[in-house]
């Protein structure tokens, strides 16, 4: 009799247990990570090296919340990192063509440099949007297929050759100009997730894409405009990577036809790792950023450690499957 009254308590701690390690196990590890690394090399404490990882973030983050957006509806976008690299090489096109024919037309080219990488943004989602929604085809293929096409148009217009001389006041806007101290990528970013964030909790379509991923029958039962918000979902994801990309493009200071690089598997990675759900309907703008400052912070530690660059890429792996496994057992702790 002892043992039958026992159990359920027994469960019930056990179910408490697997909640809080669900909840909190991701900044215990990033805090167990630093302090680790910190013993073989202490540089990685110092606050110089801090604000590094910090400014690392910004970018980081907002591409994890653009690829949070479509996880959410159970996708993803292979396309991101190639998005990224012609918007990059478009808008820079753009501002030095624009320069070039006319020095003392700087506002308007940098004006249309950041539109042109905005726009191409929103073509590159609505392609992938309406092929997955309309017509149906698996998002792996779709992405894919757009990740070539990207690729192709940024090497086409380069000519494969990075795209030098963006004016220094696009750099200055988006990368090494400040406000009251503060970064311009930590302020765009900022405020980039924070629209992010109230767009997915305080609108009919940030909560319809929860439905639609957690629950696509009742999504339709409820008559929520399914396609519709699938292919708008899609947009808001390359809107977000075009913001991502000019501001790697003004880091640079340059527009670079692999600037992409491994944005699409660090994205992935650091909106898996944060908590957001491969099943769909479960994810957040906090657990993209949770997982984009790991991802950034082991990265980070990793190379002050002088961890061979393959073997980074081995880690990141396994932490990936980790975190596909904590995805389990989160849906198993609910």
């Amino acid at each position: 009799m002892n043992d039958t009254t026992l159990r359920p308590a027994e469960s019930s701690a056990g179910r408490s247990a697997a909640a809080f390690f669900v909840r909190y196990g991701l900044v215990i590890a990033l805090v167990v990570m630093e302090l680790g690394f910190a013993i073989v090399e202490p540089l990685v404490l110092s606050p110089g090296n801090l604000l590094n990882v910090l400014q690392q973030t910004t970018y980081i983050a907002v591409f994890a919340a653009a690829q949070m957006v479509v996880i959410l509806t159970r996708g993803f976008d292979l396309s991101l990192g190639t998005c990224v690299s012609s918007v990059s090489v478009a808008s820079a096109l753009v501002m030095t063509s624009m320069v070039a024919a006319d020095p003392g037309n700087l506002p308007s080219a940098l004006a249309m440099g950041i539109l042109t990488g905005l726009g191409l943004g929103v073509a590159v989602g609505l392609f992938n949007g309406f092929c997955i929604s309309v017509l149906n085809v698996n998002a792996f293929v779709t992405t894919l297929g757009s990740f070539n096409i990207c690729f192709g148009i940024a090497t086409t217009i380069s000519d494969g050759r990075p795209v030098f001389d963006v004016p220094k006041e696009f750099s200055e806007l988006m990368y090494s100009g400040t406000i009251l101290g503060v970064p311009a990528p930590v302020i765009i970013a900022v405020a980039v997730l924070a629209a992010l964030h109230l767009l997915l909790n305080g609108t009919v379509f940030g909560r319809s894409l929860y439905i639609i991923g957690g629950n696509p029958r009742a999504a339709t039962l409820a008559g929520l405009p399914s396609r519709r918000y699938l292919v708008l979902a899609y947009v808001l994801c390359s809107v977000l990577a075009a913001v991502g990309a000019l501001m790697l493009t003004a880091r640079t200071g340059s527009g670079e036809p692999n600037l992409g690089g491994n944005v699409t598997l660090q994205s992935i990675a650091a909106a898996v790792i944060g908590g957001v759900s491969l099943r769909g309907g479960v994810g957040s703008t906090y657990a993209a950023v949770l997982g984009a400052v790991f991802v950034t912070a082991l990265s980070n530690c990793m190379g002050l450690a002088r961890i061979d660059g393959y073997i980074q890429q081995i880690i990141l792996g396994c932490v990936i499957i980790a975190a596909i496994f904590v995805d389990r057992l989160r849906t198993g702790a609910r």
